[in-house]
């Protein structure tokens, strides 16, 4: 009996290995978590790509809150992506429920029915970077689109009562010197300006040197390291 337990180990550890040795490039490289979202990233869940055969295709796991953020992944039996072609969520008479063709190395994204844009992104690249400190306290310029400076922001180290305290420098232009922008704060990936009253300007780091106001816009805010 303890023999044929091991042989029933091996036979299945042969069969895994077959699984993952089949499978195409395109799909190897899918193959672990990946954050699932819309394009809006107020409904994010986690969805697992398989190695393991399921009809015309393989196995896919969605964590349990993906059904109430996206109910057609109930219907979804397995995913399949051929070489050169597009990534897809089919359910069990064979139908594309989801369809992603990749924009970026690690994102993928898919116009679906009912849900706007889907996107995929690779979990460890989707996971918030914590940015160090010292690469954002200093003189900053704000800019609008590719106009002059409209003010000069010191972001200082000194803790305030939200996040660190922030110093606008003579000269600032009306409209921003009248939002009395008074403390900064890094959110993850995210810096933070707050205003005396309203809501904090978001930015996202494009380079060390560059912050890029968001939701972006056709005119945009940027910060610009002085």
């Amino acid at each position: 009996m303890r023999r044929l337990g091991v042989a029933a180990l091996f036979i299945l550890a042969l069969t895994g290995a077959a699984a993952a040795q089949g499978i195409n490039e395109s799909a190897k490289e899918m193959l672990g978590s990946w954050e699932f979202s819309n394009a809006g990233h107020d409904r994010v869940c986690t969805v697992t790509f398989k190695a393991d055969r399921v009809g015309a295709g393989y196995r896919v796991e969605f964590d349990p809150k993906c059904a109430g953020q996206f109910p057609f992944v109930k219907d979804v039996a397995f995913w399949n992506y051929p070489d050169n072609d597009l990534l897809r969520f089919v359910d069990g008479q064979g139908n594309a429920l989801a369809e992603f063709s990749e924009v970026e190395t690690g994102m993928f994204e898919a116009p679906t029915p009912g849900f706007g844009v889907l996107f995929l992104q690779n979990a460890a690249d989707a996971a918030p970077k914590t940015v160090p400190l010292d690469q954002a306290t200093g003189d900053w310029a704000l800019v609008r689109g590719t106009g002059k400076p409209l003010c000069v922001i010191s972001l200082t180290a000194t803790p305030a009562d939200r996040g660190f305290a922030l110093a606008v420098k003579p000269g600032c232009d009306p409209a921003i010197a009248r939002l009395n922008f008074r403390h900064w704060s890094l959110d993850g990936d995210e810096l933070q300006i707050a205003p005396e009253r309203g809501n904090a300007w978001r930015f996202e780091q494009d380079d060390t040197n560059t912050w890029l106001r968001i939701p972006a816009s056709s005119n945009p805010y940027t910060l610009v390291r002085q």
